[in-house]
């Protein structure tokens, strides 16, 4: 057997001992809830007789019986959001397949799941990481009727999948399966719809052109094929273990994928207190969530993860920090390109080899937990690929030995880099971090004067206007969770690449958000403390003299230190973010949200400032 990295140990290590008090303070939790038999028969009569009525006779015959496992489905359907309109005919699938499989199932509840890519640059952005914790809460709703023996999760999206974690972490006791619905077939190439919305920038084409690039980018039902949140969600779910083996990147209407969610929900009825039992508290640990990291690190994931994986850990009592990422990172070597990070896209990915392939090439590296528990067994047991045998279910085989394109997917001793690419950024400006692998490496040091912004709508009006054509150091300050509910400023992408490149050298600075789509553009993103809460970041002035290496992890004001923390921060003025479009009911999120180093999050728990 592979021995395990000395710095995956190490590092795994510090998260036990450093969780060690909170992390029983949750299996405690969890196991105090455990069955001792169907969770219905802890109702009485008229609990379960509402819970029934409304089922099919053969159904309401087991459930009333007590006969069969229950199973209770959270979905996330939308057909707003092409990732989850595929979830539309899920819930049918999965009863049926429950009935074969000797359960039943039972739609709990639905969360709200919102789209990033319409409200990119909108200013519904600013409700769109909170949606995590309320997704949540939604599922905490769903499941508290407390008559289900295991879970399945419908959800894909950038906050619906952590929001759904960490409701399968509180609910720890019951087994929890993740049902994906893969990404839309490929479209216009990404490369080109980035070239297309930068010479919209510039005003070079019209809103005609722009649009029809868009749609043909985003053509079908499906997630965006790009490697964002929302692809990063569905890596990680396969590298902790919660969805069945190869299933996060099968389309959506393929016959796989149906067999697929027919299999999911056999998992589901298997792990329950009627089987195998497999409490999703219990299974996932420490462990876990080290080979969670590793996976975003070899795939130079979504910058977005270093929010939700910090939830997640400490929604199982787990305490997990950007510097343990970041050391994770500096060890793992980059095995994947998937745009931002090159042309190619995760169906071209999938193609290459995929997950089992990827999760193979780890665990012979060393780099992850191949005992680490899944539903399907052990890590070990997730580098699998799943086909349509021969009787029409679905059988299991090895990945392919070799990588169908070494330029998009390479085995472990042939890395693309030495290091995953984040960086934890450290200097008299605070914490913040940066992802480095797909910023060439001529671009990773700019030492320039600040343009200092309030909101990104002024950024784009200084860029109309001509004043950012210079090497410039573009800071957006009040952007964090306690000031706005920390945005995407994903928008500002195609102005930061025209202007690198009009061959000038610059950076963004933020307190807020800049997810794993952003590319080429260096930046220093999740600063903390935030502006709003003092940060320094507040004191920054126009022409202030900065630098940011991206390769020494290092982010500074370059000034007389002195006079500059004696300046009077500046004062956040919300330009009416605080009402409209139901901000106002967010008002209590804003003002208790934690720091970006803990997860941002609303909540309370271990290690969550």
């Amino acid at each position: 057997m592979t021995t395990l990295h000395p710095e995956i140990e190490r590092i795994t290590q510090r998260i036990i001992e450093r969780s060690a008090e909170s992390r029983a303070q949750y299996l405690e939790l969890i196991r105090a809830n455990r069955p001792d038999g169907f969770a219905r028969k802890k109702l009485t009569e008229g609990n379960q007789a509402h819970a029934s009525a409304g089922c099919a006779v053969m159904d309401k015959v087991q459930l009333l019986g007590a006969s069969w496992p229950n199973i209770g489905i959270v979905t996330a359907y939308n057909d707003m959001l092409s990732a989850h309109q595929p979830y539309e005919t899920y819930p049918q699938i999965i009863r049926d397949a429950a009935r074969a499989a000797n359960a039943t199932a039972q739609v709990a509840g639905g969360v709200p799941a919102m789209c990033d890519g319409v409200t990119q640059g909108q200013d519904g952005m600013e409700l769109s990481l909170f949606s995590r914790d309320v997704i949540a809460m939604a599922a905490a709703i769903a499941l508290s009727h407390d008559t289900f023996d295991s879970t399945m999760y419908l959800g894909v999206c950038d906050k619906i999948v952590p929001g759904l974690v960490v409701a399968a972490m509180r609910f720890g006791w019951l087994p929890a399966v993740f049902v994906p619905a893969g990404p839309m077939p490929s479209g216009l190439p990404n490369p080109e719809k980035a070239r297309v919305r930068q010479e919209f920038a510039r005003g070079n084409v019209g809103r005609d052109k722009l649009l029809e690039a868009e749609a043909a980018s985003y053509h079908a039902p499906g997630t965006c094929t790009f490697y964002g949140t929302a692809n990063s969600n569905q890596m990680v779910m396969e590298m902790v273990g919660l969805h069945l083996p190869g299933a996060a990147f099968v389309q959506p209407g393929e016959e796989l994928r149906t067999a697929l969610t027919r299999e999911a929900t056999k998992k589901a009825a298997a792990i329950s207190i009627a089987g195998d039992y497999t409490p999703a508290g219990e299974m996932i640990d420490e462990r876990s969530i080290v080979n969670a990291v590793v996976g975003l690190m070899a795939t130079g994931g979504s910058t977005n993860l270093v929010l939700h994986l910090a939830s997640f850990a400490a929604s199982a009592g787990i305490v997990l920090t950007p510097q343990d990422m970041a050391e994770i990172s500096a060890v793992t070597p980059l095995l994947c390109r998937i745009y931002p990070n090159s042309a190619t896209d995760v169906n071209h990915f999938h193609a290459a080899g995929g997950m089992g392939f990827l999760i193979r090439e780890l665990i012979k590296g060393g780099l992850v937990h191949a005992d680490a528990r899944t539903i399907n067994g052990t890590l070990a047991d997730q580098a699998m690929e799943p086909f349509i045998g021969a009787d029409g279910e679905i059988e299991w085989r090895e990945p392919p030995e070799t990588s169908g394109d070494l330029e998009i997917l390479r085995p472990v001793d042939q890395p693309f880099d030495k290091e995953g690419g984040l960086k934890l950024l450290e200097g008299n400006l605070g914490e913040s971090v940066t992802k480095i692998s797909a910023v060439k490496p001529e671009y990773r040091l700019v030492e320039a004067p600040a343009r200092v912004f309030d909101t990104q709508g002024d950024v784009k009006k200084a860029y109309q206007a001509g004043e950012l054509n210079k090497d410039v150091i573009i800071v957006v300050r009040f952007q964090g969770p306690g000031a706005n509910g920390m945005p995407e400023l994903h928008s500002l992408t195609p102005i930061l690449g025209s202007l690198q490149d009009d061959g000038h050298h610059v950076a963004l600075v933020t307190d807020g958000r800049m997810s794993g789509a952003s590319g080429k553009i260096p930046n220093a993103i999740h600063l903390s403390p935030e502006g709003v809460r003092g940060g320094p970041i507040a004191r920054l002035r126009d022409g202030d003299p900065l630098r940011l290496n991206c390769e020494t992890g290092e982010l500074n004001f370059l000034g007389g230190v002195e006079e500059f923390n004696a300046r009077a921060p500046a004062v956040h003025v919300p330009n009416q973010t605080d009402t409209g479009l139901g901000r106002e009911l967010f008002s209590t999120m804003r003002a208790e949200a934690g720091d970006a180093a803990s997860g941002a999050s609303f909540f309370r728990f271990a290690g969550m400032n």
